[in-house]
């Protein structure tokens, strides 16, 4: 079984205040051609922290996500208003002058069921680090090293590194595309529900690694589990139908939340 962590604790109040920002949703709108998906999205993300997104099916939460990395651009008919700041650069991630590639480098993405590639445990991995045209053998062995150590897999792989990724069970496929995300030295972890396909003791060792990377890069993480997003995340958003209903420390968020409408989801209101 997962472990059971306490509530975020929150910090003094002097520390939280001098947190400074890696990344910062301003006034984001989202339309699936004439559907408007996100309706006015406002929601910093303080560096080094762990924010889930939760909410019922078809709130918005993926769709906020995947603003992050541009990968809405993949598809025609959809389009962005509002802004997506990067700290310290304050680059706008969503401007037309911004190269998505590069940000889908930026912003490592992990998505809900594991898809490592038809290629070695150690090509998976490194396979950023060569579209970035990082050549230098022991270079790409040092970074593969250090994201599967931060993944949390490295004991586990290292002696097979050659092997395919495909050899792997479920949870270590997962971990396998966090180090792969990892690999590029990403400034913000995007999490789709990266433990929805996984059982009890993989989603556990997943929860671990997340509780433990924020310490080196900053992660938004959509859930539909509520026990988790308390025992991982620092701070909790609540989506509800494309609004961004309610946005706190998790602590506060799930034992006194402000807006009734948080409240009848945490009670299980939404049926």
């Amino acid at each position: 079984m997962p472990l059971e962590r306490p509530y975020y604790v929150p910090e003094n109040e002097a520390s939280r205040a001098n947190r400074p920002l890696k990344a910062e949703v301003r006034n984001l709108r989202f339309f699936y051609g004439p559907k408007e998906a996100l309706k006015g999205i406002n929601l910093p993300l303080p560096t080094n922290t762990v924010t889930a997104l939760i909410g019922p099916s078809g709130c918005g939460k993926s769709t906020l996500l995947r603003c992050f990395n541009r990968m809405h651009d993949l598809y025609p008919g959809n389009r962005y208003e509002g802004q997506i700041i990067l700290y310290p650069s304050e680059v706008d991630l969503l401007s037309p002058a911004v190269d998505p590639m590069e940000m889908r480098l930026r912003t490592g993405m992990v998505f809900q069921k594991p898809n490592p590639f038809p290629k070695s445990i150690f090509e998976n991995v490194a396979y950023g680090l060569r579209l970035r045209f990082v050549r230098d053998r022991q270079i790409l062995a040092e970074k593969v090293e250090k994201a599967l150590q931060a993944a949390a897999l490295w004991d586990e792989v290292k002696d097979r590194l050659q092997q395919s990724a495909f050899k792997l069970s479920g949870g270590q496929q997962q971990r396998l595309c966090v180090a792969r995300a990892l690999a590029t030295d990403p400034e913000l972890l995007l999490l789709d529900e990266p433990t929805s396909a996984l059982d009890p003791i993989a989603t556990s060792r997943i929860e671990d690694m997340i509780f433990s990377l924020k310490d080196q890069v900053t992660v938004l993480i959509v859930t539909h589990n509520m026990e988790q997003a308390a025992r991982v995340a620092d701070y909790t958003a609540f989506m509800y139908m494309g609004d961004l209903i309610e946005r706190g420390e998790t602590s506060q968020i799930f034992q006194t939340p402000k807006n009734p409408l948080t409240e009848k989801y945490l009670t299980g209101g939404f049926g």
